[in-house]
């Protein structure tokens, strides 16, 4: 594919992406569940029949996928990767205003889904933490690669590491969070811990929102395993702004 119509699909994904209630309906896919239209006409504000063209078009667009089962139709996100491209721009979005002041509701800026993965203040300390004491370590270009302290702490959790790595996706790599304007975990690692922790009722998902509750457990775990408390600050320290550099671009 030559430059020009590289052009051409990036305008043609952003202008499907660039309508308000089309916005909606993808934000609402992001925590990882499948909707029905009737469902996602409601999210987004529009009629049934609106709903129906606009999820076509982002259909077309490769940006939702249709699960049809008997007499119900299902839409999901495409993939991990349109979720990744959506935290982005959000995060693109808030730029634009010159003191960036979190607009999200308090429980999902502390925790809340991001697609597969756990995103808000809460997955922003892990990732943090996690660097902070080597388990992850950080390559060029390429996300993290996981220190041998670090595949102790995973497969004590029971987190096939070397079963991760074979997967097709990214095995672990910061996806830059919305609401925290800093990195958390995602990846075929930042899901498994996100498993783990529902799992293990760390934290409990909403049924009709991707907030997501820490449990008392989930603060007991969080401080033994790894660490950190749930009310702690996130504003990064120079060691951590230092080893976002190679991953995340920063100079």
């Amino acid at each position: 594919m030559n430059a020009e119509h590289h052009d051409l699909g990036v305008s043609q994904v952003a202008a499907a992406i660039a309508e308000p209630a089309r916005t909606r309906m993808l934000c609402a896919l992001m925590d990882g569940h499948a909707r029905t239209s009737t469902e996602l006409a409601s999210i987004a504000e529009v009629s049934a029949s609106t709903a129906s063209a606009h999820l076509a078009k982002l259909k077309q667009m490769a940006l939702v996928r249709l699960h049809v089962q008997g007499r119900h139709r299902y839409y999901s996100l495409a993939d991990p990767r349109v979720a990744q491209a959506l935290e982005a721009l959000m995060v693109i979005g808030q730029s634009a205003t010159p003191t960036f002041t979190p607009r999200t509701p308090d429980r999902l800026q502390f925790a809340r889904t991001c697609y597969d993965h756990m995103a808000g203040t809460l997955a922003v300390r892990l990732h943090d933490r996690m660097l902070e004491a080597g388990w992850l370590v950080g390559m060029e270009g390429e996300g993290y690669r996981l220190s041998e302290s670090g595949e102790a702490v995973f497969e004590g959790l029971g987190v096939d590491v070397h079963h991760l790595a074979t997967q097709r996706r990214r095995f672990a790599c910061p996806c830059l969070d919305w609401s925290m304007r800093r990195p958390h975990l995602g990846g075929a690692l930042g899901a498994a811990l996100l498993q783990v922790a529902l799992k293990r009722k760390w934290v409990i998902q909403d049924l009709d929102s991707r907030a997501l509750g820490l449990t008392a457990s989930g603060r007991r775990e969080m401080a033994a395993r790894f660490g950190i408390s749930a009310e702690i600050d996130v504003k990064p320290t120079g060691a951590i702004a230092s080893r976002l550099a190679p991953t995340m671009g920063l100079r």
